[in-house]
């Protein structure tokens, strides 16, 4: 394991501190004034749109680009390829973080954060998507804790609960990928109750299987995503199985990318094809519907299969994080921008700038979640007193 320079100590008041202070400082105020002064004082939602970006980007995004945990686990574990097990922990961090601030936005939609749990304890509306939505994010949020500890405890000097830990992990991984398998097909089928709401060209009786095949590509391309960026801010804090697996991971997450991509892309087209909707595309959602399919998926399509086929990593890293912005664009399409498209300009949702606030302030707090993680536990290297695996 490479010397890692932990004894540096850098300056406090570097300017990402100072951007994340001030972030921080404002999302605590905010939050104050929402939970005092209700919604009304700090979104711009009403009866007709009901839902704004704490749904279309904290959860709808959030959700997706969470689902790198369940695509590397399963890649290194159900189908042996072992030769990704160094993405494994950053992915299951990245995923963690990603469904806990979930439902920490969720606190701020719901109004009463302290009824969150009722679906479970009150009432038991099991005919409803949402309940089934609930209830694999709250189950899934438990399976993605229990796989990060192992980091933790190793952090701890645990090693009996590690031990026992690691002994679920096939199980843990098996259960992870069921319930990611329906929560984020669930996401997209909750759009199937409002098809006069959602504009012909994203609506569609394959949402459920859109959303689903699009979180894969969100995985694949969040690890990617998130592998770079590690390697410039904590290269540190890296040991050699992680510095050699980098580009393979890339180049096997980008190639999987490739295919997923090509999948996507034909479902989508078969989708237009089955709805008839091909007289929207003269129209001005119709020019926005093709710059997201051409722009966002097959372009990153072609970028990723090329820089595979080069074995061009740049190409590809820079493919991935256009990727996630692209999982972005839809996210914020079916839920945000196509949503009762019919409405005149006047009564269509635009985000209250406290909004869009809260939507910083929890992107931010995860920042640092995993900064501070990274810096402090065993996830870019192994553990010396552990076996690897």
């Amino acid at each position: 394991m490479p010397e890692r320079k932990f004894a540096i100590q850098k300056p406090a008041l570097t300017p990402f501190n100072v951007v994340a202070g001030i972030i921080v400082v404002i999302g605590v105020a905010i939050t104050g004034i929402r939970f005092t002064q209700g919604l009304a004082a700090t979104t711009n939602l009403s009866d007709y749109n009901p839902w704004g970006i704490w749904i279309g980007f904290d959860l709808l995004v959030g959700v997706a680009l969470a689902a790198g945990g369940y695509v590397t686990s399963a890649a290194c574990y159900l189908f042996g390829l072992k030769r990704f097990h160094s993405a494994v922990r950053p992915a299951i961090l990245t995923g963690f973080l990603g469904y806990a601030l979930v439902v920490l936005a969720l606190h701020y939609d719901v109004g009463r954060p302290w009824r969150l749990p009722y679906p479970f304890i009150v009432q038991s509306g099991t005919t409803s998507l949402l309940f089934e939505v609930a209830a694999c994010v709250a189950l899934y949020l438990t399976v993605l804790f229990i796989e990060f500890t192992p980091a933790a405890l190793e952090w701890l000097g645990l090693k009996r609960a590690r031990r026992i830990v690691n002994k679920l992990t096939l199980v843990l991984t098996i259960f992870g990928v069921v319930l990611s398998t329906l929560h984020q097909s669930s996401l997209g089928a909750l759009f199937l109750i409002a098809p006069s709401k959602l504009h012909p060209l994203w609506y569609s009786p394959y949402l459920a299987l859109y959303f689903f095949v699009s979180s894969i590509v969100a995985g694949l391309s969040m690890v990617i995503f998130e592998s770079t960026l590690s390697h410039r801010y904590f290269h540190d804090k890296m040991d050699t199985e992680h510095l050699q697996e980098a580009d393979g991971v890339a180049l096997g997450f980008g190639k999987a990318a490739a295919f997923v991509l090509a999948g996507y892309f034909v479902m989508k087209v078969i989708g237009l094809a089955q709805t008839n909707a091909w007289s929207y595309l003269s129209t001005g959602y119709g020019l926005w519907f093709l710059v997201e399919l051409l722009g966002f998926v097959l372009l990153p399509c072609y970028a990723y299969a090329i820089g595979v086929r080069e074995k061009n990593l740049k190409v590809i890293r820079w493919t991935a994080a256009w990727t996630v912005l692209g999982i972005v664009v839809n996210r914020f399409n079916v839920g945000l921008i196509a949503f009762n498209w019919h409405l005149p300009s006047s009564e269509r949702y635009f985000p209250h700038w406290m909004e869009i606030g809260i939507s910083v302030f929890v992107v931010t707090l995860g920042v640092l979640a995993y900064r501070f993680i990274v810096t402090h536990m065993p996830i870019l290297y192994a553990h010396p007193d552990y076996d690897k695996h």
